[in-house]
C-alpha cells in the first residue's frame, strides 16, 4: 500500500468514481497474471485521473523489479498476505468513515490499495556469488530479464514467484569472453525444453574460417537434430528429445569443442501423457510327466541360456496332461530348464531344449506400414500394421506418449500380421516406441506429427518447495496429521508397527473441523507402519511408512496422496485430498488439474511433512490431477477424477439401515434410499475389490422409498454407487467391508535381495510375506528401462517374486494387497550391469494372484508382547518387606528401575501353604515401584521381584514372618 503524495508532491487533481476505478483495474491487470486471484471491489483514489506522464511514473517507480515502492515490509508467505490484505480491508473501513463527513463524497479516498506481486530473480555466478537481473514488465501477463555478465563461466538464473521457482527454474547458461572470430551457441535449447516440443539454440561462425561443424545430442532419449544454414553466418538447430532427463549437447567445430560444450540441457515431461500395451507370442515346450492343476501351484521354472542368462518362464497344464513351459526364445543353441518346488528339483529337472535359428525373436525382421507413423490426426483412428511372421517368438510392446493418453486398439489377423490403431485427443508431437523381443523394430522410436482440433482440455498448475523435516528421535512425540472432513473421530482407529514388529496403539486428535492427528511415541529407530482406518477400513494412504531417525531414501517414490478429491468430486464444489512428502525430503512438489474447465487450486502447508490440496471446476466430466515430486510422478499419478455435475434433487435423497458390519459373501444385504421428495430415477451398482461390477436390485417399497439389494461375491472392501438422474447421490459411493477375515496390507512385508541392488542378466528374487494377512488379491508391477520375465510361486511363509532385468538404471517395484500399497511401497531398485535389450521408454511388467490364508510357524495369534531393552541388575530395592514381614499388616518395599531401561516389574510372595493373600504394586512415576502384601500364615515366605525375565539384585528374598 502507498500514497500517491508519496510518488508526486502537491497532487491536486479530481476524478469520479467510475474514472479512477477503470484505470486502476487496468493497472493491476497489467501486474497480475491468470493464476493468482484478486478482489473485484472499486479501487478509489483522491483526486481526477491521472496522466499519460503520471501513470508512467506509477509504473515505473512503484513497481520495478516487481516491488511496491512505498511497502515497509517484504510479503513473502501466505500469512503475510494474509495479514496485509486484514490491513488494506482496516484502512478501506476507516476511510469509508471518514467519507461520512460533509467535505467527503463516497467518491474519493486518500489512499490507494495495491497487490503486492513477489516477482523475483537472481543469478549465481560462478565465483558463487549473487547478482540481480532487470525485470521488465512487457504489458502482456510476461516479464523479459537483461543481464549484463561480469564473470565467465556457468551461471545459474532461479526464477521465482510469490516465493516460488516457476517451471524449470533454475536456468542454467553458460557466459565466455570469446573474441568475435569464434563459434558460439546461444539459446533456450542449450540449457531446457520440453519431452515431444522442439528445443532451439543458434550456432554463430562469424569469421571463424573455414571447418567442419559437426552436433551430437546424448540423453535418455533418441532426439533428431535439425539444422538451417541462415546465410548470414549463423545456423539454427532444433532437435526433439522424447523423454525427460538430463541431454549433453556437444557442439564441434574442426573436430574441437567450442567453448562451453558439452552443454547440458534439463528436459522435462511436463503434460505429457503415455500409453501402453503388450502383445506376443512365446515357445511352447512340453516336459515329460502329468501334472495337475494343484500341483503348478507349488512349482516354479527358470530357463538358462547359453550365454547364462537365467530369466523366470510360466508353467502351464498342456491339454494332454503334461507339463509344459513358456518363454521367449533370445539365444540359438541348447537351454536348460529347472523346475522346482519348494527350492528343490522335480523329479527328471533339470531339463534340456534345443533352439533353433527360425524360433530366436529379431527386431530387425519385423516389417511395420502405414503413415500412422509419420503423421496422424486427432479424434480418430491412425492405423498401422506390424508384421511379425518371419522375425521368430517374441512379444511385442507399443507404447505413444504425447499432449494427450492415445487410446491404443490391437486386432490380431491370426496370420502373423496384427492391426494396431491408437486415437489422440490433443494435436502436437507423439512418440511411439515399438519393441519386439525387447529390441526396438526398425525405424523406433517413432516421431509423429499429431493435425487436427483439440479437445480443449484446459490445465491448471500450482507448484510449492517442501522442506525436510527435522529428524525423529526414540522417544520423541511423532505426529502424523490427514484431513477427512464430514466424519467422526469416534469411528477412527490407529495403530504403530515397530521394525521389530511389535504393534500398539495410537491416539487421534481432531485439531479442528475435519483435521485430524495421530499420536504415538517410538521406541526404536527404523520404518514403522502407521495404520489409520475409518470404520476398520483403510483411510486413502494408509497403511503409512513413517521413519524414526535419519530417512533412508528420499524422491517420488515416497511420496503418499489420498482422498476423495483423487477419486470423485462435483461441479463447484472443492475437491480435496492430503499429500504426506514426509518420508521423500526436500523436493518441489507439483500439482496439476486438467479437464473441461479450469481448475482453481488451494494449497495448505501443515509445516510437519503433509499438506492439504483443495481444487474446484466449473464443469462436469473427467479430469486428470498430476501430482509431480521433483519433478517425476508420485506412485499412481496421474489419478483419473470424475466431476459429477451439481447434485440437483440428488442432494435430497438419503440412505437408512445401511450394513456397516456383517456382510457376508454369497448372502443378499439391504438397505433403504428415501428420496424425500425427489424426482427422478435412482440406479445402483456394487463393484468388488477385484473391480468387477454388478448391478444392485432396487425395488419402489412406497411411494417415496427405494429397497436396494445387492449380493457380494467376494471378501474384501466393495463399493456401492447409488446415482440419482445420474448424479451420485450423498455419500455414494459407500465402501463396505465384507467377509469377516479381509486382507490387511499393514500386515504384508517384502523382503530379499531383488528389493536392494540387482545386475542385468541375472535371476533374483524377493518374499512378500503374507502370514497373519487374511486372503485377498496380490498385484506386484515392476516399472523400469526394461520389461523383465517375472513369475510369483506359494512359499512357506507368502510368495516369492522372481524377475531378471535387461537393463541397467532405476527400477521401481509396486506391491498392492487388495488395491492397498503395503508399506514401503513401491521399493526403489538399483540395477547395474551391461546392456541386454535396448533401452527406449519406461517399460512395465505385472503379475497378480490370489492369496491363500497364511499362518506363520511360531506367530502367536493375539498381542504381541514389545521388544523391551532393560539391565535387570541395574534395579535397586530396599524397605523392611524384604526382610521380616508381620501378620494381618500392610508390609512395605520399593523398587527404583530408574536405570535399568524400560520392561514389566513382576512380584510374587509365596508362603508356606502357597502364594499370600494379597499383593499390591503401585507406579510412582520413572519406574519407581511401591508394593504391598498381607500375608496369614506364620513361616518362612519368598519373595521374587523379576524386571522382565530376570532376577532383580537379591531375588529371591527370604522373609521371616
Amino acid at each position: 500500500m502507498f500514497g500517491w503524495d508519496e510518488l508526486v508532491p502537491n497532487t491536486k487533481a479530481e476524478a469520479t468514481w467510475t474514472e479512477v476505478s477503470v484505470f486502476f483495474r487496468d493497472l493491476t491487470k497489467v501486474l497480475l497474471v491468470h493464476e493468482t486471484e484478486c478482489q473485484t471491489c472499486p479501487i478509489c483514489f483522491a483526486g481526477s485521473l491521472p496522466s499519460k506522464e503520471y501513470r508512467a511514473l506509477v509504473l515505473q517507480n512503484g513497481f520495478a523489479n516487481g516491488r511496491s515502492h512505498g511497502s515497509s515490509e517484504e510479503v513473502s508467505s501466505e500469512e503475510d498476505y494474509a495479514s496485509a490484505d486484514d490491513d488494506e480491508e482496516e484502512e478501506e473501513d476507516s476511510d469509508e468513515e471518514s467519507c461520512d463527513s460533509e467535505d467527503c463524497g463516497r467518491d474519493i479516498m486518500s489512499v490507494l490499495n495495491c497487490y503486492y506481486i513477489d516477482r523475483k530473480a537472481e543469478i549465481k555466478m560462478p565465483s558463487g556469488q549473487i547478482d540481480k537481473p532487470h525485470i521488465e514488465d512487457n504489458r502482456d501477463g510476461t516479464v523479459s530479464l537483461r543481464y549484463d555478465p561480469r564473470e565467465e563461466g556457468l551461471h545459474e538464473l532461479s526464477v521465482k514467484y510469490n516465493g516460488e521457482h516457476v517451471q524449470g527454474s533454475p536456468f542454467k547458461f553458460h557466459v565466455d569472453s570469446i573474441s568475435s572470430g569464434y563459434v558460439t551457441a546461444y539459446g533456450p535449447g542449450l540449457s531446457h525444453g520440453v519431452c515431444g516440443e522442439p528445443s532451439n539454440f543458434t550456432i554463430s561462425t562469424k569469421g571463424a574460417g573455414a571447418g567442419g561443424l559437426s552436433l551430437s545430442v546424448e540423453g535418455p532419449s533418441k532426439a533428431e537434430i535439425s539444422c538451417h544454414d541462415n546465410k548470414d553466418g549463423t545456423v539454427s538447430v532444433s532437435y526433439l528429445p522424447t523423454a525427460p532427463g538430463e541431454y549433453k549437447i556437444s557442439v564441434r567445430f574442426g573436430d574441437k569443442h567450442i567453448k562451453g560444450s558439452p552443454y547440458t540441457a534439463k528436459i522435462t515431461g511436463e503434460g505429457r501423457k503415455r500409453n501402453q500395451i503388450s502383445v506376443g507370442s512365446c515357445s511352447e515346450v512340453s516336459l515329460p510327466g502329468k501334472v495337475s492343476d494343484q500341483e503348478i501351484r507349488s512349482l516354479n521354472a527358470s530357463i538358462q541360456a547359453p550365454s547364462g542368462l537365467e530369466e523366470p518362464c510360466f508353467l502351464k497344464k498342456l491339454p494332454n496332461g503334461n507339463l509344459g513351459i513358456s518363454f521367449t526364445p533370445r539365444e540359438i543353441g541348447e537351454h536348460t530348464v529347472s523346475v522346482k518346488r519348494m527350492g528343490k528339483h522335480i523329479q527328471n529337472s533339470p531339463f534340456k531344449i534345443e533352439v533353433a535359428e527360425r524360433e530366436v525373436g529379431d527386431a530387425k525382421k519385423v516389417m511395420v506400414t502405414g503413415r500412422a507413423l509419420i503423421e496422424g490426426e486427432t479424434h480418430v483412428d491412425n492405423t498401422f500394421t506390424v508384421d511379425t511372421r518371419n522375425a521368430g517368438y517374441g512379444g511385442l510392446s507399443l507404447s505413444i506418449e504425447g499432449p494427450s493418453k492415445a487410446e491404443i486398439q490391437c486386432k490380431d489377423n491370426e496370420d502373423g500380421t496384427l492391426n494396431i490403431s491408437y486415437k489422440p485427443t490433443e494435436p502436437g508431437y507423439y512418440i511411439v516406441n515399438l519393441k519386439f523381443a525387447d529390441h526396438h523394430v526398425e525405424g523406433s522410436p517413432f516421431t509423429v506429427k499429431v493435425t487436427g482440433e483439440g479437445s480443449n482440455r484446459q490445465r491448471e498448475k500450482i507448484q510449492r518447495q517442501r522442506e525436510a523435516v527435522p529428524i525423529t528421535e526414540v522417544g520423541s512425540e511423532c505426529k502424523l496429521t490427514f484431513k477427512m472432513p464430514g466424519i467422526t473421530s469416534f469411528d477412527l482407529t490407529a495403530t504403530v508397527t515397530s521394525p521389530s514388529g511389535v504393534t500398539e496403539d495410537a491416539t487421534i486428535e481432531e485439531v479442528e473441523d475435519g483435521l485430524y492427528a495421530v499420536h504415538f511415541i517410538p521406541k526404536e529407530l527404523g520404518v514403522h507402519t502407521v495404520s489409520v482406518k475409518y470404520k476398520e477400513i483403510h483411510i486413502p494412504g494408509s497403511p503409512f511408512q513413517f521413519t524414526v531417525g535419519p530417512l533412508r531414501d528420499g524422491g517420488a517414490h515416497r511420496v503418499h496422496a489420498g482422498g476423495p478429491g483423487l477419486e470423485r468430486g462435483e461441479q463447484g464444489q472443492p475437491c480435496e485430498f492430503n499429500v504426506w512428502t514426509r518420508e521423500a525430503g526436500a523436493g518441489s512438489l507439483a500439482i496439476s488439474v486438467e479437464g473441461p474447465s479450469k481448475a482453481e487450486i488451494d494449497f495448505k502447508d501443515r509445516k510437519d511433512g503433509s499438506c492439504y490440496v483443495s481444487y474446484t471446476v466449473a464443469e462436469p466430466g473427467e479430469y486428470r490431477v498430476g501430482i509431480k515430486f521433483n519433478d517425476q510422478h508420485v506412485p499412481d499419478s496421474p489419478y483419473k477424477v470424475y466431476i459429477s455435475p451439481a447434485l440437483g434433487d440428488a442432494h435430497k435423497l438419503e440412505v437408512a439401515q445401511f450394513p456397516d458390519a456383517g456382510v457376508s459373501v454369497e448372502k443378499p444385504a439391504v438397505f433403504l434410499v428415501r428420496k424425500n421428495g425427489a424426482k427422478g430415477e435412482l440406479d445402483g451398482k456394487i463393484v468388488s475389490p477385484s473391480g468387477i461390477e454388478d448391478d444392485c436390485f432396487l425395488q419402489l417399497i412406497d411411494a417415496d422409498t427405494y429397497s436396494v439389494r445387492f449380493m457380494p461375491h467376494e471378501n474384501g472392501i466393495h463399493n456401492i454407487h447409488c446415482k440419482f438422474n445420474g448424479v451420485h447421490i450423498p455419500g455414494s459411493p459407500f465402501r463396505i467391508k465384507v467377509g469377516k477375515e479381509d486382507a490387511d496390507p499393514a500386515a504384508v512385508h517384502a523382503f530379499g535381495n531383488g528389493l536392494e541392488k540387482v545386475k542385468t542378466g541375472q535371476k533374483t528374487d524377493f518374499i512378500i510375506d503374507t502370514c497373519n494377512a487374511g486372503v485377498g488379491t496380490l498385484a506386484v508391477t515392476i516399472d523400469g528401462p526394461s520389461k523383465v520375465s517375472m513369475d510369483c510361486t506359494e512359499v512357506e511363509e507368502g510368495y516369492k517374486v522372481r524377475y531378471t532385468p535387461l537393463v541397467p538404471g532405476d527400477y521401481y517395484a509396486s506391491v498392492k494387497y487388495n488395491g492397498y500399497h503395503i508399506a514401503g511401497s513401491p521399493y526403489k531398485i538399483s540395477c547395474s550391469g551391461d546392456d541386454l535389450a535396448e533401452r527406449g521408454a519406461q517399460e512395465t511388467s505385472s503379475v497378480v494372484v490370489e492369496t491363500v490364508q497364511k499362518i506363520g510357524k511360531g506367530r502367536p495369534l493375539g498381542p504381541v508382547l514389545p521388544l523391551f531393552k532393560s539391565d535387570a541388575s541395574k534395579v535397586t530395592s530396599k524397605g523392611m518387606g524384604l526382610k521380616k514381614a508381620y501378620l494381618q499388616k500392610q508390609n512395605m518395599f520399593t523398587v527404583s528401575a530408574t536405570d535399568a531401561g524400560n520392561n514389566i516389574l513382576y512380584v510374587g510372595v509365596y508362603g508356606p501353604k502357597g502364594p499370600c493373600e494379597e499383593v499390591y504394586i503401585k507406579h510412582l512415576g520413572r519406574n519407581n515401584y511401591q508394593v504391598n502384601y498381607v500375608v496369614r500364615e506364620r513361616g518362612d515366605y519368598i519373595v521374587i521381584v523379576k524386571w522382565g525375565d530376570e532376577h532383580i539384585p537379591g531375588s529371591p528374598f527370604k522373609v521371616d514372618v
